[in-house]
């Protein structure tokens, strides 16, 4: 399964382009697509969901190409976890997920056993009983994300799933995410750099619907080596100056001063030494310096 995107345009405005000529491909796996709020991602999530047509351009799902005589086949395929999402108040858990199994045309039996295997892998088990308007904000998140899975889509379209979660249970869903990527496709939007750097090894960067960078996350570290640095500061002032100067993505307070994270394209003018690039450090560099 692989979806890719031709020159897709999407105008809201005359002027104001949510989603400004971008193409890409993307492959079977967990793919990554970054960018801050207004990048353009969730739009073009809508876009891939069959949920917004584009002003211009085609989407096409291996060779079958994104027009609505095409969408019931298509829609079969999909999965998606938007990011916000209004499930049924007064049902329970379990209710409401055996009830959206069954608008999905999911037997019974082979519902319930998607259901008991989903509710354990994301920890919500034992809260299967409570009622929707019960739940935190981070529970209602996990149980958006089992409806996307339920049908056990070939393309799975999943908005910030781990956003009100604590990173343990950060950690399982990006596990289960990888592990159902297993012959299929997952696309994995956030602004979260380290969920990226976790579960994918391809990616797409948008910034103000444009698009900054697709490709390895290996090609995308290389772009930013020397170009990431360690200063170390002893006074307060130093470290305002610095920030006036350059893009400082991180500072941690040491006992003989402070530690400063710079991402330049010039070496700073100040005492420092060249830093191992992270995906963040890479992020920040290709948004603000290409």
């Amino acid at each position: 399964m692989s979806v890719r995107l031709e020159n897709v345009t999407v105008s809201f405005q005359k002027n104001v382009k949510a989603l400004d000529d971008v193409s890409f491909t993307i492959p079977s796996g967990v793919y990554g697509l970054l960018g801050e709020n207004g990048a353009g991602k969730t739009t073009l999530m809508r876009v891939l969901a069959t949920l917004l047509k584009p002003t211009s351009g085609d989407v096409l799902m291996n060779h079958l190409v994104y027009r609505e005589s095409n969408y019931p086949s298509i829609q079969k395929k999909i999965g998606y976890l938007p990011q916000e999402l209004s499930l049924y108040p007064n049902l329970t858990v379990r209710e409401c997920l055996e009830y959206l199994g069954g608008l999905s045309g999911i037997p019974k039996d082979e519902c319930k056993k998607r259901l008991d295997y989903y509710l354990e892998k994301t920890s919500l088990e034992e809260h299967q009983k409570k009622k929707m308007k019960q739940l935190s904000g981070g529970m209602k998140r996990r149980v958006g994300l089992i409806q996307a899975l339920l049908n056990e889509p070939e393309f799975l379209i999943v908005d910030e799933p781990t956003t009100g979660l604590d990173p343990e249970e950060r950690i399982r869903i990006r596990n289960l995410l990888v592990e159902f990527a297993v012959g299929r496709t997952v696309l994995f939007s956030t602004h979260v750099v380290e969920d990226l750097a976790a579960t994918c090894s391809q990616l797409t960067v948008l910034k103000k619907g444009k698009m900054l960078y697709s490709g390895s996350v290996k090609e995308l570290l290389k772009r930013a080596e020397g170009h990431t640095w360690i200063c170390r500061m002893e006074e307060e002032a130093q470290v305002r100056s610095l920030e006036q100067k350059y893009r400082v993505s991180s500072k941690q307070i040491q006992e003989d001063g402070m530690t400063v994270r710079v991402i330049s394209p010039e070496k700073p003018d100040v005492p420092c030494s060249p830093a191992k690039v992270t995906l963040e450090d890479a992020y920040i560099y290709v948004s603000n310096f290409q």
